[in-house]
């Protein structure tokens, strides 16, 4: 498979110009995945990388990283980590608020319900990771199709 040089958009065999972006290819030459023909980081390692700090590094490589395989797992980090992290604040709030109120017993389900988010959320960073590295395009049901939309894949 060929991506254009500097959009990262599919290409085909000999073509001379991006039908994305209208870069020129020399020669109809194209950049290929593969670790010889492009001198930076593997596709697999940079998609892992999106997922090693949950949604901070998905905005670093969706901001940085123009190939679709790494935008794709960019923007799924971005939508899986900010949702269950947005989740887990409105849950301290609104639990927090419930014990602050004298209701212990909210408090008890809240802390339950917090670290069920917490330990759905280490399983999704596990095997996002380790299926960003064996160059699988693993979708998570809801959240796949967030990211698709924006950005672009």
């Amino acid at each position: 498979m060929a991506f254009c040089t500097k959009c990262g958009g599919e290409v085909g065999d000999g073509v001379a110009f991006c039908p994305k972006c209208g870069q020129a290819l020399t020669g109809g030459q194209v950049a290929q995945t593969s670790q010889s023909a492009a001198p930076g980081m593997a596709e697999n390692v940079a998609g892992l990388l999106c997922y090693s700090l949950g949604w901070l590094t998905g905005i670093v490589f969706f901001l940085i990283d123009k190939r679709p395989f790494v935008k794709f797992h960019a923007a799924q980090s971005i939508v899986v980590f900010g949702g269950l992290h947005i989740i887990n604040i409105v849950v301290a709030i609104f639990f927090g608020t419930g014990m602050m109120m004298g209701g212990f017993g909210a408090f008890g389900m809240g802390a339950a319900l917090y670290g069920l988010i917490s330990l759905i959320a280490f399983i999704l960073w596990i095997l996002l990771m380790v299926k960003a590295y064996q160059h699988e395009k693993f979708e998570i049901p809801v959240a796949a199709g967030i990211a698709k939309s924006f950005s672009g894949t």
